[in-house]
């Protein structure tokens, strides 16, 4: 399948879980068990155009190296057992890892606290030409840091800036700081990968009853559970308040990991095709050194 057809198809089953303004967006009119045009029969289907979505991410990923101009920035939100970690693991796995990062961000260290909230992501920021990943990103200051208001105190704020206002200055903040990134060449792509209560049920189930996925589980998952409702709350807000033109929200439904991981990809090809990608062309001066250098190979000159 050619390219520019590829990315019409991926750009159709995208473009619904796609939000580039969130004033009317609601989190209730996404079903995470939704597999757009796809049924559960098509999930061979879907995988072998997963495949191929792999094979082409890696061919624009080269070329996006090769420019050294745009850089991409992907950022995964989610519940605990979303499937963050495996749609990183699918989607990127046929990226050549130079051209490649990834961040995850965890509880802040000392040294962060002691700085602003986006200092720790503006220095995990990819290079030109590069694909960077953060696996949760600054928006746990509107997520987790709002839930938990003791997560806030531990940041040490001037009393006159925590107030009510404190989550429209940040979300405000945020837009401003992609929007500053985007006038940067920096391409933002935003997933939050939306899985049902009953599914992150099922996998964590699963964690404890598998040997082999024992390792996955946490008490502190169980624990971010309980708060539910609340994180559903922020998560529609921080949608509302955030989802832009210059840096969209992809609301993908997450039950089905095999439907996650083909909008994931889909949405990154059409974020890459989008930049215009092209190999430098090679001006007059480096044409006559190829030329040179073609030469002297042709010419089979022995080493002295």
């Amino acid at each position: 399948m050619k390219l520019k057809k590829l990315v019409e198809e991926t750009r159709k089953l995208c473009d619904p879980y796609c939000f580039t303004d969130g004033r009317d967006f609601r989190l209730k009119a996404i079903n995470p068990s939704d597999t757009g045009p796809l049924k559960t029969e098509d999930k061979v289907r879907a995988k072998k155009t997963l495949q191929m979505g792999i094979d082409t991410l890696a061919k624009l990923q080269d070329v996006l190296y090769a420019q050294d101009s745009w850089a991409v920035l992907l950022i995964f939100q989610a519940m605990d057992a979303a499937g963050k970690d495996g749609a990183v693991k699918h989607v990127m796995s046929g990226i050549n890892p130079q051209g490649c990062q990834v961040a995850s961000f965890k509880a802040p260290s000392v040294e962060e606290l002691d700085h602003d909230y986006l200092w720790r992501c503006q220095k995990n920021l990819p290079p030109r030409g590069h694909i960077g990943i953060f696996n949760r990103s600054y928006y746990e200051e509107v997520l987790a840091v709002r839930v938990h208001p003791e997560f806030l105190e531990k940041q040490r704020l001037p009393p006159g800036l925590v107030g009510k206002k404190i989550w429209d200055h940040r979300f405000e903040d945020i837009c401003a700081f992609e929007r500053y990134l985007t006038r940067n060449g920096v391409a933002i792509r935003k997933f939050f990968l939306h899985i049902s209560y009953a599914e992150q049920e099922r996998r964590f189930l699963e964690r404890l009853n598998t040997p082999e996925k024992n390792w996955k589980f946490s008490a502190a998952d169980i624990a971010e559970r309980r708060y539910w409702l609340e994180y559903m709350s922020a998560y529609e807000e921080m949608i509302r308040a955030t989802a832009t033109p210059w840096a969209p929200w992809y609301v993908v439904p997450a039950d089905h990991k095999w439907f996650t991981r083909a909008v994931v990809a889909g949405a990154v090809i059409d974020a890459l095709a989008s930049l215009d990608l092209h190999y430098p062309e090679v001006d007059k001066a480096k044409r006559a050194e190829l030329a040179a250098a073609r030469e002297e190979l042709v010419g089979g000159k022995k080493p002295r």
